[in-house]
């Protein structure tokens, strides 16, 4: 069994007594020392912060959104240039014969598509955007922010520990 990847938070989850389980070919976080109930009232009644970066977050773009949208449609057999600004789509890749090899979400991002693929076929899903797409496409980390409480414009380190950590 080859060795488990690491996101670029992984230090921290460690630090904040994260307890890690293999996930997606990832050493991820299940759980902090308050525990599962806790972490999910806080959530509810405030704000909670996951780092998703195991999946695969990548950025394409071209001249303007239609042409990265049109080069896409040539690896993703679904219409992505009439997504409307700030919609998502469901899409695949798909084989030779015309199967699913992986499913994703695509965003309209005004200027660009904001490609979100699993985990487990990160790294072929990417290989197969840059091969076609390339310069393109830009490969970005993701952190999902779910809660009733706005984000506050400042904090300190301690607030906000993922701030250290670099993608």
């Amino acid at each position: 069994m080859s060795a488990l990847r690491q996101t670029a938070l992984y230090a921290l989850h460690l630090e904040l007594g994260a307890k890690m389980v293999p996930f997606a070919g990832y050493d991820m976080p299940v759980q902090y020392p308050l525990g599962v109930m806790k972490e999910h009232q806080h959530t509810r009644a405030k704000a909670g912060l996951f780092d998703v970066s195991h999946m695969g977050q990548v950025v394409v773009q071209g001249a303007s959104y239609a042409q990265a949208a049109l080069a896409l449609e040539t690896l993703i057999p679904v219409d992505i240039l009439g997504l409307s600004e700030n919609r998502q789509r469901y899409g695949f890749f798909t084989n030779d014969a015309g199967g699913i090899e992986d499913d994703l979400m695509l965003a309209n991002r005004g200027d660009h598509v904001f490609v979100v693929v699993n985990a487990a076929c990160k790294a072929a899903d990417i290989a197969r955007m840059k091969a076609a797409l390339e310069p393109g496409v830009k490969v970005t980390a993701l952190l999902y922010y779910l809660g009733t409480s706005p984000v506050a414009h400042k904090h300190t380190e301690k607030e906000r520990p993922w701030s250290r950590c670099s993608p």
